[in-house]
């Protein structure tokens, strides 16, 4: 018997599958069973009741999903069936045609409004040949209505809903998206049955990668401005959806096919932007908010002109038909503001930022800071040292008190816009005037009475505040010698509910600790004291004036700590009971002063970042770096090369030159010896020789005989003075 072939799953096309909005639907829908929003809640609760309910994922189809891409590098989708990288309109009408759902997202890229478009009409065209229904689902956005005004001037504060979509006016800058709202529901209204149509008019996406509100986001994670700005007064109502939202009511608008072709995609909430922006600082960010002007907004790179617009909307709309007609399960029905911890929860995830907590361990002078500031300066991290904590906080509070005659003056002077801004910073900042001064007057007076330092009871607090501090708690921190003893670990760390601490370390458990702001990886510096020592006489005056590390208080100083973690019970033991185990580096091994060496160990136990990439300003200037210095290593080469070749050219001329010179003087050395060695032979030759020669040669002319030569060499031969013919 041949096995029954699995259902295939209804396909659904979704244009540029890699942008914020199509990633998240695209994910979403990849998981849902075909039909599973036509199951209404009572079906559902008399399921319940049933002995047998029906599990509909057991039988049902899942869909599949398929579309384009916005970057043709985008990394593989593991939820897309397909994705398309189209080169021509009748490709891509194509796909189309194979597809029973098309969803079009046009409210990131305005270029793919024309697109839309075009495909609608383009499936309009093939309707004759459809075999079944199609539906084309336009994801459209609440801008087309950002200019309608209030139909009830007695009741200016009545939301929008559906039914008000003719009446709609459109912000200037979104005119091509309500044309392609209009278009796209004309087509949809000649034959239903065959080819349906529909527009969803989405509230500002937020989710995941947080969409529209990253800016603020990102802002808040980084840490780095003590204010998050809200443009304007803020007071403008900003309609909004969960992503995940938006995608299951796209999902009830494919399945239910609803007679209404215009349906509202927002959430019941009805935030400001100054309540959205002051919620996103509260529990991502420093905790406040400044007003700016709008102006200040388009001065932000990161900020395009489209989403500008879409921040300063302002719009009471209330989606009727998705409460009355729909079967949705909601993720975040009351809007960002009420379900913030989960949203924050899901952007960390979403962009894999999770905080990176480590604890610098060692004796004095062994470059504890020196490796805490460079490992916050390569990771992105808070650096976290006693004495700079201490001054920042109390120069907080002396701020902080120095505020209230301020406010009284506003609250005095301001009438009710200033005692707005009265009360709104109090509320905004959690600034409690008695407290702050109550407690610099608490540190002030402990500092008196202890010659300058602060007592450990003030020490614990303010650096408890500062690890759980919302910047330490997002990106994490490095601790730069603190906690030193165990006791102190056990106060920093310890939980705030302490009932059964005590009762717990009798029966031998672990010990309870607060896991938000414990070090996740503990680095031990190990040096004998002969090097530390030696270290320290190397360090000039000026690096040592202010310092600790005079002689007589650097040896008192290396003497306490030799002592308190030589005890049985010490800070590395604490982390050890917790199984956060230290890991040891001696840097001694290493023979390097500024620890360049044992900040590369480090970061390599560490691992990659978990913080933001580089901005792109940052890449362009580090790529505009690495281009100068490959043009000036490219310059200095050819020089060094034209260097090297002039170089030889000049050797192998004074080579040449000393060759020649001596090749001369070996001529004229040999032309001198030759001339010395042919003197007694010219001599010889002229006596004896050359007088009996020219005889012969008179004699040859006179005779003339026939072979000359021969005449004159025995001639000679018989007249050569040099042989005596008698002894032969």
């Amino acid at each position: 018997m041949e096995e029954e072939e699995a259902p295939r799953g209804r396909r659904i096309f979704l244009n540029h599958l890699d942008s914020y909005c199509g990633r998240s639907i695209g994910k979403y829908l990849s998981t849902c069973v075909v039909g599973a929003t036509l199951e209404s809640t009572e079906e559902e609760e008399e399921g319940d009741e049933n002995e047998s309910p029906v599990d509909p994922t057991s039988t049902g189809e899942i869909y599949e999903i398929v579309g384009t891409l916005s970057k043709p590098e985008s990394a593989d989708l593991q939820f897309a069936k397909e994705t398309y990288a189209v080169s021509s309109r009748e490709e891509l009408l194509s796909h189309l045609l194979e597809c029973e759902i098309v969803l079009y997202n046009i409210t990131e890229d305005a270029s793919q409004i024309e697109e839309a478009t075009w495909a609608a009409s383009a499936l309009h065209k093939e309707i004759e040949t459809f075999a079944k229904q199609k539906l084309f689902i336009l994801i459209s956005t609440i801008m087309t209505w950002a200019n309608t005004k209030p139909f009830d001037p007695e009741n200016p504060d009545a939301p929008f809903n559906e039914e008000d979509f003719r009446k709609r006016r459109s912000h200037p800058g979104f005119v091509d998206h309500i044309n392609a709202e209009k278009h796209i529901a004309k087509l949809g209204k000649t034959n239903k049955k065959k080819f349906a149509t529909y527009v969803v008019a989405s509230g500002h996406q937020y989710g995941a990668e947080e969409g529209l509100f990253h800016y603020f986001f990102k802002m808040c994670w980084l840490g780095e401005t003590p204010a998050i700005p809200v443009f304007g007064d803020g007071k403008n109502i900003i309609p909004t959806i969960h992503i995940r939202d938006l995608a299951i009511v796209l999902q009830n608008v494919a399945e239910h096919k609803p007679d209404f072709q215009y349906v509202l995609g927002v959430d019941a909430s009805m935030h400001t932007l100054q309540e959205l922006v002051k919620c996103i600082s509260k529990n991502i960010g420093p905790g406040k908010t400044e007003r700016v002007p709008k102006e200040n907004a388009f001065l932000s790179k990161e900020l395009t002109q489209m989403q500008l617009d879409m921040l300063f909307v302002n719009l009471r709309m209330e989606s009727l038909y998705l409460k009355e007609n729909f079967n949705i399960n909601w993720f975040a029905e009351t809007g960002l503001v009420d379900n913030i911890a989960q949203v924050v929860m899901e952007y960390k995830q979403a962009r894999g930022l999770l905080p990176l907590k480590i604890c610098i361990h060692g004796p004095p002078g062994s470059g504890k800071s020196t490796i805490a500031k460079e490992l916050c300066k390569h990771y992105k991290l808070h650096y976290v040292r006693t004495n700079d904590v201490i001054s920042e906080k109390i120069a907080d509070l002396e701020q902080i008190v120095a505020k209230e005659p301020v406010r009284v003056e506003r609250e005095v002077e301001g009438e009710g816009e200033g005692e707005d801004l009265v009360e709104e910073g109090e509320e905004e900042e959690g600034e409690n005037v008695e407290e702050a001064k109550e407690f610099l007057d608490a540190i002030k007076e402990n500092m008196q009475q202890n010659k300058g330092n602060l007592g450990d009871e003030y020490i614990m607090k303010i650096m408890k505040d500062k690890l759980m501090s919302m910047p330490c708690r997002n990106q994490g921190y490095v601790l730069d010698g603190f906690p030193e003893t165990y006791e102190e670990a056990m106060d920093l760390f310890r939980e705030e509910d302490e009932g059964e601490e005590e009762e717990e370390q009798a029966v031998g458990k672990m010990p309870k600790f607060n896991q938000i702001i414990i070090p996740e990886f503990i680095f031990s510096l190990i040096a004998s004291d002969e090097f530390l020592i030696n270290r320290i006489i190397q360090l000039s005056e000026s690096e040592i004036a202010g310092t600790h590390y005079t002689e007589e208080q650097f040896l008192e100083t290396l003497k306490r700590f030799r002592k308190i973690n030589t005890d049985d019970v010490t800070v590395l033991n604490y982390f050890d009971e917790l199984e956060i185990h230290p890991q040891f580096i001696d840097i001694a091994v290493y023979e390097d002063f500024e620890n360049r060496l044992a900040v590369s160990k480090i970061i390599k136990e560490v691992g990659e970042p978990r913080n933001y990439g580089l901005t792109d300003e940052e890449k362009e200037a580090l790529q505009r770096q690495a281009a100068e210095e490959h043009l000036a290593k490219e310059a200095k080469d050819k020089a060094e090369q034209e260097r090297k070749v002039d170089k030889e050219r000049e050797e192998r001329k004074e080579r040449w030159e000393e060759w020649n010179k001596q090749q001369e003087e070996v001529k004229k050395q040999e032309q001198e010896l030759l001339e010395a060695q042919s003197i007694p032979l010219r001599n010889y030759l002229m006596k004896n020789v050359m007088p009996t020669l020219m005889q012969g040669i008179n004699e040859c002319c006179r005779i003339r005989p026939d072979d000359p030569v021969n005449f004159l060499a025995e001639y000679l031969f018989k007249n050569s003075p040099d042989i005596d013919w008698n002894k032969r």
